[in-house]
């Protein structure tokens, strides 16, 4: 079996092995492919594997010995999979690998608007401490977690790690889900009215669906805490992002700690990027290494599954 991987540099930027990929087959690793060159790196794989990359109805159906498509993500919207469905190839995905890290960076956004240590830590290195008067200073109130409220948006997996974590915190929890709520202990279910207002922190673990794209508009900031933080590691279309910097800017909002925007990369121009309070990490929530090596070998397990003729973790259109 020949094996193209056409973009492993974000899976894999050198501290992992594709070897377990390499033993079921002849493999060709490319870090990046543009749209204009996939056809010609992919033409005689049997099988293909994406994280970003585009595989549409007219590439697929340019690539005559096609078996098999991989997507090294949980999210396979870059795949035109009923074209997929149409040609019997099996689309398989990594639908868990990620919701530690993922809960972790919640509370590294949260911690760093509550605590600000790095930017405490920087005023030290330029010398301010050192000609302090006094023995401790700080530039932002400091805001202890234990009794506050943490409002989480979809009660999955991460989801409820994320609720463990605040319990852990002595956080009050509340949950909002479109599912049936599960047994969840502590956890408080209630509607998102409730969640938004009463929320000192609120959490976002949803999918990006056509019902709630905007979920978080400017109706349901306007309803929040002005003492308030809005945690993003989900999808960045679930917030109406021009009404969210006007409300970091107005301070109608204490601040937002986002993981993911509605544009990936953001031109320089962006909105956030200027606003209050807000902090923004470019996606990586999801990048420990612990992660991403549970993501490559769910991969090389998916595509060995494959091999030997039981597909596991295949999307349907």
């Amino acid at each position: 079996m020949k094996i193209v991987v056409l973009d492993g540099h974000t899976l894999n930027p050198g501290d992992l092995s594709w070897d377990g990929l390499g033993a079921l087959g002849e493999i060709a690793v490319y870090e990046r492919t543009p749209p204009e060159l996939v056809v010609e790196r992919a033409q005689d794989a049997e099988i293909v594997i994406t994280n970003k990359v585009v595989l549409s109805r007219e590439i697929i159906g340019r690539l005559p010995k096609l078996k098999y498509i991989g997507v090294t993500a949980t999210g396979y919207n870059v795949v035109d999979v009923p074209a997929a469905n149409e040609r019997g190839l099996p689309v398989t995905n990594v639908p868990v690998y990620g919701t530690l890290s993922v809960a972790q960076m919640v509370f590294a956004h949260l911690l760093n608007l509550t605590q600000h240590v790095a930017h405490h830590a920087q005023t030290v290195s330029a010398g301010r401490w050192s000609a302090c008067e006094d023995f401790a200073y700080w530039d932002y109130p400091m805001i202890e977690l234990a009794g506050l409220t943490m409002g989480i948006v979809g009660f999955g997996r991460i989801g409820r790690a994320v609720a463990r974590l605040a319990t852990a915190f002595d956080m009050r929890v509340l949950a909002y889900d479109i599912r049936e709520a599960p047994d969840a202990g502590e956890v408080c279910f209630t509607d998102l009215e409730t969640l938004f207002a009463t929320s000192d922190v609120v959490s976002l673990h949803c999918p990006l669906t056509p019902e709630n794209h905007g979920l978080v508009s400017a109706e349901r900031l306007a309803c929040m805490k002005p003492t308030a933080f809005l945690i993003n590691t989900s999808r960045g279309p679930l917030v109406d992002e021009a009404a969210l910097a006007d409300a970091l800017t107005a301070g109608r909002l204490a601040g937002a700690g986002l993981d993911v925007l509605a544009v990936e990369p953001p031109g320089p121009g962006y909105p956030l990027l200027q606003a209050r309070n807000c902090f923004v990490t470019p996606h990586i929530a999801w990048a420990t290494r612990a992660a991403r090596q549970r993501l490559m070998d769910t991969t090389v397990a998916n595509v060995e599954a494959f091999l030997n003729g039981a597909p596991v973790n295949t999307v349907c259109a």
